[in-house]
């Protein structure tokens, strides 16, 4: 377990919107430092006008550059690693570029954190990290199993490492809410790729705060899918504008049609909490370790996560107050 108190902590990527969250929770702790790490100085000097704070420092860098990495890993307790390339048919249309930052931006993270004595990593990953439909999912899978298996060589200072796997963030950058809301105040027919799909539904605070339980649950190698609902993309949109005209485009290429957090190939080695699962590792048999289990109960063997098996659903009425309570933010 670790604490925050008089920590210094890096986000990689940090002028995104799980950045922005992160930071405006963090500030409220008793935090020595946080650092925010990413290539856009545009953002990074918005960012800083928005939060006022000292212990808040912005380094210009990219994942991609290891060196870069290690200088502003000097010092650093605890890392939360958000930065990627997201976009699926960007990814699918750039594939190289987006291996570079997914991928072998992710090693040069870890290599990083252990020759700067790093304590613990947590690295956010995505629903279409499990069973893969697109490049973007196929490069957070081989992310996620970098981080894992960092925990095997990490050396004597015993940096550790996990990752926190979450679907669809309301409200963030390329978020179909905000892109609706968009649509609806100009007036224009809402676009759906197909009515049957569905969705995850978390807020970001919830995306910070299970990072930041894993921070002080985590041993290492540990997956973390919160517990969330569901909701059918045609429903949000009706929600949002019950009088708009609706229109079928279709799926875009590497699109599924329900997201998928826990795949059947991973029940044996998951288990269930209060408020979420964890996901342990096969490698050194850790998916057996009682202090990694410990109160969780095993799922079973048929047991799959996804957004359409889901026992929990959003309802139209809870999404409308949720969109109401951030309209004076971004949405």
């Amino acid at each position: 377990m670790i604490e925050l108190t008089n920590k210094t902590i890096l986000i990689t990527g940090g002028t995104g919107s799980f950045g922005h969250a992160a930071v405006e929770i963090l500030l409220q702790q008793d935090v020595a430092k946080i650092i925010i790490f990413s290539r856009d100085e545009m953002k990074q000097w918005s960012m800083a006008q928005r939060f006022d704070d000292q212990r808040l420092r912005f380094f210009i860098g990219d994942v991609r550059d290891k060196d870069r990495l290690k200088i502003a890993l000097r010092g650093v307790d605890i890392v939360l690693h958000a930065a990627a390339t997201k976009i699926v048919p960007i990814a699918e249309y750039n594939p190289i570029e987006c291996l570079k930052t997914n991928v072998f931006g992710a090693s040069n993270l870890v290599e990083a954190c252990i020759e700067t004595d790093v304590e613990v990593v947590v690295a956010l990953s995505t629903d279409k990290a499990s069973s893969p439909a697109n490049l973007y999912g196929a490069s957070k899978l081989a992310s996620d199993k970098l981080f894992i298996a960092a925990n095997n060589y990490s050396g004597v200072n015993n940096c550790r490492f996990s990752v926190v796997r979450y679907g669809n963030v309301m409200g963030s950058r390329g978020s179909v809410i905000p892109l609706f809301l968009k649509m609806a105040k100009h007036g224009q027919r809402l676009t759906v790729t197909d009515r049957e799909m569905t969705r995850f539904m978390i807020t970001l605070e919830e995306g910070v705060k299970l990072a930041l339980h894993a921070l002080k649950d985590m041993i290492g190698g540990e997956i973390y899918v919160k517990k969330i609902p569901s909701m059918k993309i045609i429903d949000i949109a009706k929600a949002i504008s019950p009088d708009s005209e609706i229109v079928d485009i279709g799926i875009r290429p590497g699109e599924k049609l329900h997201e998928e957090m826990i795949s059947l190939q991973d029940s044996d080695f998951t288990f269930e909490y209060d408020n979420y699962y964890k996901i342990l590792p096969m490698i050194n048999n850790w998916y057996k370790d009682r202090d990694r289990i410990g109160d969780g109960i095993a799922v079973g063997k048929s047991f799959s996560y996804t957004s359409d098996n889901n026992k929990d659903w959003m309802t139209k009425a809870q999404l409308i107050a949720w969109v109401n309570a951030e309209s004076d933010n971004s949405l």
